[in-house]
């Protein structure tokens, strides 16, 4: 098989499908590479480490598609990348369908393969492990952005994190207590704020406090406890989800009346539209707006700010699932493997993934 690596070309993102390490599994497979020129220099992979592991170099984008039998992405193919797709070719990469129906026509016009690796699951169904790695750079750099959000000359209300023996730490709330939540909240406390953890799961609410213990305060996730914690919070983090599916539109426009004014709230979830209902995409040059006195920081692509890290992370879970593609066949690998089947949203015209299609409105 020929897998085929183009360059990200969303705003401001700088990882790449595979790394040279990576490449070379396939190659050591019997499998060909083909890689965008330029592909991994932003994150110091030249085309001359790509061509060291036995891959082979393309000048555009247009020849990695034209060639590749599968296309290894890192975020969801931009329109001129859907109309370059044919049929039965496969991707794989994130694709959060959910908030995007023209990305799914598109898709489905194009009748490739395509699979998400947000709706991979794990053994015996459970977990998102291809939906982890990046889950944890988001929990744990949305802290890090809303602390600097938080800052004065940033429009917030001018607070310091972890406080000082004259003024209090800042009130952090986390909705959620998945993944991102746990990162968030994890390093929110590390930075000495008081955290506190809504969650629904009797599970991980167990979990939660044997971590946490008295560092956090973990509530049950009710309508009434969620306005309460609003009106004292410095800090919201937005951090559920459902796979497939929309995001559940948690803190509605009527309950920023109620927060303080130059409050920060991070939409974790913003690729599946967002648990926030004044939530719309933004992007790392510009990665904020306020409503109501209360700032958003909505980026889209949050890990694509730390893109080495975040590459390592995504290369070591999917090059694996990638690999049984290659090697099996993406038939035979649906066929065997309920991890693929979920993992499967579009193919040949038809939408496969039955969260996608709630959301979409669509059969």
């Amino acid at each position: 098989m020929i897998i085929g690596v183009p360059k990200e070309i969303k705003t401001h993102e700088y990882r790449v499908g595979l790394v040279p390490s990576a490449v070379k599994r396939f190659i050591d497979d019997g499998h060909q590479v083909i890689v965008e020129t330029h592909a991994g220099a932003d994150i110091g992979y030249d085309d001359l480490s790509y061509v060291a592991v036995g891959a082979q170099i393309q000048k555009d984008a247009q020849s990695v598609f034209d060639n590749a039998d599968m296309i290894v992405k890192v975020k969801e193919p931009q329109l001129s990348e859907c109309a370059m797709l044919r049929e039965g070719q496969i991707l794989l990469t994130y694709l959060h369908l959910a908030p995007d129906p023209e990305q799914a026509k598109a898709l489905m016009k194009s009748k490739c393969v395509a699979f998400a690796y947000e709706t991979f699951t794990g053994d015996n169904g459970r977990g998102l492990p291809l939906l982890e790695p990046m889950s944890v750079v988001a929990g744990r750099l949305s802290v890090q952005e809303g602390a600097h959000h938080l800052q004065k000359h940033n429009g917030g209300l001018g607070r310091l994190m972890g406080g000082v023996g004259w003024a209090d730490p800042v009130n952090v709330l986390v909705i959620g207590g998945g993944t991102a939540g746990f990162n968030a909240a994890d390093v929110a406390v590390g930075m000495g704020a008081n955290v506190t953890i809504l969650e629904r799961s009797e599970d991980r609410i167990a979990f939660l406090h044997d971590h946490f213990g008295r560092k956090a305060k973990i509530l049950f996730s009710d309508t009434q406890t969620l306005e309460k914690c609003l009106v004292s919070a410095d800090m919201v983090i937005g951090a559920v989800l459902i796979p497939g599916e929309s995001a559940p539109k948690l803190v509605t426009k009527a309950h920023l009346k109620t927060m303080k004014p130059g409050s920060v709230m991070v939409d974790i979830a913003i690729d599946q539209g967002g648990c926030f209902e004044t939530s719309k995409p933004t992007t790392h040059s510009n990665p904020t707006y306020e409503v109501d006195g209360v700032i958003d920081y909505c980026v889209a692509n949050m890990p694509g700010a730390v893109p080495l890290t975040s590459t390592l992370a995504l290369n070591q879970v999917i090059v694996p699932y990638a690999q049984k593609l290659a090697n099996l066949g993406w038939k035979a690998c649906v066929e065997e493997n309920q991890s693929f089947k979920e993992g499967l949203n579009v193919c040949h015209g038809k939408i496969v993934n039955k969260g996608v299609a709630l959301s979409l409105k669509m059969d």
